[in-house]
């Protein structure tokens, strides 16, 4: 049966399972290969190291924002379209999607390479990580190209119904970078531009080879040279798709920044280079809830668009329970090994101790975390960005920013751990009204 005719088709406890198992597992091994990234530079080049790339890490997230601009609100056209049997046009999104990219990319790299040590001050690098931060960030934007093509553009090979193929392409630059970083690092003796080389190489790897697929005779969709002309009004039906996941990384961007400022404020350098590793914890538990969330994304999308209401809610329902189920496990482990995780990146007893207590504070909530994304996700899935730009930014801007400059005025560097569980639970209250509400209407019209 062809991919696209199974969206339709198959039961959907089937579906769900093909699509987020291979999603799930290349962001784990996505994820897996940060945290280690952290420790090979936390052992290498020690807690200044950490600090440095967590003082970069929000342009990296600003990146990555336009990456999902563009390769977000491309595959959710895409899945609507192969859903409306419009493959012409699925294809017209394809091409016009390379050429933002590719524009995108050569702007972003451009203006980072020319004002990179204002915006790494402006971040929050004192005079003695600035030199770190530099090295490490300067070799990232310069090869950030690669990272656009393949992280873009591996969500329209999910969403034509390849999501094993979009697996591969995770695998591809993961292991590579997992493999090159000790042999920069430690071998060749780069330091921290050795982690960022190895990312670098990585991504370049995995680029030519998505390419590769859509050039090739195997896709779907094809990258045709007639629909590399950008057409402003697919541009547009992109950007405003896109525009939810791409607010959500410039606000964990700008998020990063204030907790920087906080964290320093409050605990200094020692306990920004905590957060950094409580932040790679935490993305490495939150692959498996983003894999189950892409893995529905296709086949409510292609349903959505078919008027098959009933396979929405059935596979609505699914990838909650599994969420919530996956997350509720992550919650547990964090709360049992806390001091352990941490102790995996550094030996300093202090640093031990304020990511241990971060880590156990700042996930309490996890579980709630895993129900209010995947919700969150259905909106994006159907179409209705505004829906899920709200319940971005209620987390991300409206709820957490207040909370960490008011919390820590009365609980100090704790105050810092507790805002992002309180501003998870206030969302995820709101992100459930609002999709009870939807389901009820979508009954109506089913």
């Amino acid at each position: 049966m062809d991919v696209s005719m199974a969206l339709g088709k198959e039961p959907i406890g089937k579906l769900l399972w093909r699509f987020s198992v291979p999603a799930i597992i290349g962001m784990l091994v996505n994820a897996l290969y940060n945290v280690v990234d952290s420790i090979f530079v936390g052992n290498g080049v020690g807690e200044i190291g950490l600090t440095a790339v967590t003082i970069a890490f929000p342009i990296m997230l600003v990146m990555m924002a336009v990456g999902m601009l563009i390769g977000v609100g491309a595959s959710t056209l895409v899945s609507l379209r192969l859903g409306e049997n419009n493959k012409t046009e699925a294809e017209q999104i394809l091409g016009n999607a390379l050429s933002l990219i590719i524009l995108c990319a050569f702007i972003m790299s451009g203006l980072g390479l020319t004002f990179l040590d204002p915006i790494l001050r402006a971040l929050g690098a004192e005079p003695t990580v600035l030199p770190y931060a530099r090295v490490f960030t300067r070799i990232i934007f310069a090869g950030s190209v690669f990272m656009y093509i393949g992280f873009g553009l591996n969500n329209v090979i999910r969403a034509e119904g390849n999501p094993r193929l979009a697996m591969v392409t995770m695998l591809i630059s993961a292991i590579l970078n997992t493999i090159l970083n000790p042999i920069f690092i430690f071998g060749l003796k780069m330091g921290i531009g050795g982690s960022a080389l190895a990312t670098v190489i990585s991504q370049a790897v995995s680029a030519v080879w998505v390419l590769g697929h859509f050039f090739g005779r195997r896709s779907v969709l094809k990258i045709r040279l007639k629909y590399l002309r950008p057409d402003l009004d697919i541009a547009r039906e992109i950007a405003v798709i896109g525009m939810s996941p791409f607010f959500m990384q410039l606000a964990a961007s700008i998020v990063t920044v204030i907790y920087n400022f906080g964290l320093i404020r409050y605990g200094g350098d020692l306990a920004v280079a905590a957060m950094g590793i409580v932040n790679r914890v935490t993305m490495l538990l939150l692959m498996p809830v983003f894999g189950i969330s892409q893995g529905a994304q296709p086949i409510i999308g292609y349903n959505y668009g078919a008027g098959q209401y009933q396979r929405v809610f059935q596979t609505l329902k699914k990838a909650i329970l599994a969420a919530s189920g996956i997350s509720l496990i992550g919650f547990v482990f964090v709360q049992i090994f806390d001091y352990h995780i941490v102790r995996l990146f550094n030996s300093n007893p202090e640093l031990i101790a304020l990511g241990g207590k971060g880590l156990r504070i700042m996930l309490i909530l996890l579980p709630v975390i895993g129900f209010q994304m995947t919700a969150a996700q259905y909106f994006q899935a159907v179409g209705k960005a505004k829906y899920a730009l709200l319940f971005t930014l209620s987390r991300q801007v409206l709820i957490l920013i207040p909370m960490i400059v008011i919390l820590p005025k009365f609980f100090g560097l704790t105050g810092i751990w507790l805002a992002g569980p309180t501003a998870d639970l206030i969302s995820a209250l709101l992100t459930g009204y609002f999709l009870y509400r939807e389901l009820r209407a979508l009954q109506q019209r089913s």
